[in-house]
């Protein structure tokens, strides 16, 4: 569902488009820009989220923006006593490991929802293939440049 409740498909030209036939050029150019707008606004409101995750038992807690920036690591005293230089290390990188696993889950949710289209699943290799989105460039572009 879109942030206005409306169930987010697939549109008619941009569906055409997919499949190789030839359609309405201006509907084709309407319907993607009315995904990128809704695009941008997802990303936008991810922009201003933020995700913890912790590690070690939660004795490493840390903090990512919505795009995966590191804003905060928290190293508790049960941590800096029960573990070595090498253990704290490692327990820092898998609490942002799982800070940022859940950032991109949060990311992928909101563009499928924006663009009406869902991921593969990747924990289940002989789930259905999902096709091509004919628009993937343009939305990779959009992304890095956010």
């Amino acid at each position: 569902m879109s942030a206005d409740g409306r169930k987010m498909e697939r549109t008619g030209q941009i569906t055409a488009f997919a499949a190789g036939a030839e359609g309405d050029v201006a509907g084709l150019l309407r319907e993607v820009g009315e995904q990128v707008d809704r695009l941008t606004a997802a990303l936008r409101g991810l922009s201003g989220r933020e995700v913890e995750a912790d590690a070690a038992d939660g004795g490493i807690r840390v903090r990512v923006s919505g795009s995966g920036r590191l804003l905060a690591v928290t190293v508790g005293a049960r941590a800096m006593r029960d573990l070595d230089h090498e253990e704290l290390g490692r327990a820092v990188v898998e609490a942002i490991r799982r800070a940022r696993e859940a950032a991109g889950a949060e990311l992928a949710e909101a563009v499928a929802e924006a663009t009406g289209t869902r991921p593969p699943d990747l924990a289940d290799p002989d789930g259905p293939v999902v096709p091509a989105d004919p628009l993937a460039p343009a939305v990779d572009a959009l992304l890095r440049g956010a």
